[in-house]
């Protein structure tokens, strides 16, 4: 049986579960410049408070997974948290972004509302734990080599150490060479073990290291695998969003013009409607 996960934030509580308002993770791939994250979040939280939507705010401030050495990572834990620890504050919105080592759980949670494990990381213990320990939301991204039944193994992790307040992401599954596919049986499947989930539009048309020395991505697809996972049950949708795409420092590919966002969010609430009375039934 699932229990929502109860988020408190200083701008109020969001709940994320069954019965609760669609939530929300947005933003760039990485932080580029504080100018463009304090645009992205202002633009998306107007959005969000017009479609009564739950939001949080996205970032990487260190993309360690990039295809090349001489790819942007991002300005760096130190420098990025407290950018972040700022556009929370100044905007008035939570704020999430992946961590990579377990060094840095406790670092990131001083200025964070969710700590994010990446996918190639899904199977770190040291990292789920120290992320559980802090007693932060942990966001758990599926493994594009992981079955959606296997992630119950790092469900137990984080609640060995303590936390029960998880949500898994479903982000695609490797399917040959560069290339993902969403299996949707896997969001029920995550769902059923107790814990809300979130449904990644952006990376699962992401193609791995497609573009020679970068990723390249299908976003056309976007709007139809979001609302064929809003029709299957999920408890949230994770975005990259950019203003121009094709400027984007990372994932630009991959990721939806701010100016789609909110005819996008409209679809998708129709289809949350439609189906509602049906999952949780």
């Amino acid at each position: 049986m699932m229990k929502p996960v109860e988020l408190t934030t200083p701008f109020g509580t969001i709940t994320i579960g069954p019965g609760a308002p669609l939530l929300l993770m947005a933003g760039p791939c990485v932080l580029e410049s504080g100018d463009l994250a304090w645009e992205i979040a202002r633009e998306m939280k107007a959005i969000t408070a017009r479609l009564g939507i739950s939001y949080i705010f996205k970032a990487s401030y260190d993309k360690a997974n990039r295809t090349s050495l001489n790819s942007f990572r991002g300005p760096g834990a130190e420098k990025g948290l407290r950018l972040l620890g700022r556009l929370r504050d100044e905007v008035g919105v939570p704020v999430v972004s992946d961590i990579h080592e377990p060094a840095h759980a406790e670092l990131a949670a001083n200025c964070l509302d969710i700590l994010q494990i990446p996918a190639f990381l899904c199977r770190q213990t040291d990292l789920l734990v120290a992320a559980a320990k802090t007693g932060k939301v942990v966001n758990i991204k599926k493994g594009q080599f992981v079955s959606p039944w296997d992630m119950e193994h790092a469900v137990a992790k984080v609640r060995g150490a303590g936390n029960e307040r998880i949500l898994l992401t479903e982000r695609g599954a490797s399917f040959g060479y560069n290339n993902l596919v969403v299996d949707m049986r896997s969001l029920p499947v995550m769902r059923s073990f107790g814990c809300p989930v979130i449904y990644d539009a952006t990376h699962s048309v992401q193609l791995p290291g497609g573009a020679g020395g970068s990723s390249g991505g299908q976003r056309e697809f976007i709007p139809a695998l979001s609302r064929a996972a809003m029709a299957v049950g999920i408890d949230g949708l994770f975005l990259e969003v950019h203003p121009d795409p094709a400027k984007a420092l990372c994932d630009g590919p991959n990721s939806l013009p701010l100016a789609e966002v909110e005819s996008l969010l409209k679809q998708l609430l129709a289809v949350r409607q439609a189906v509602a009375g049906v999952i949780d039934a």
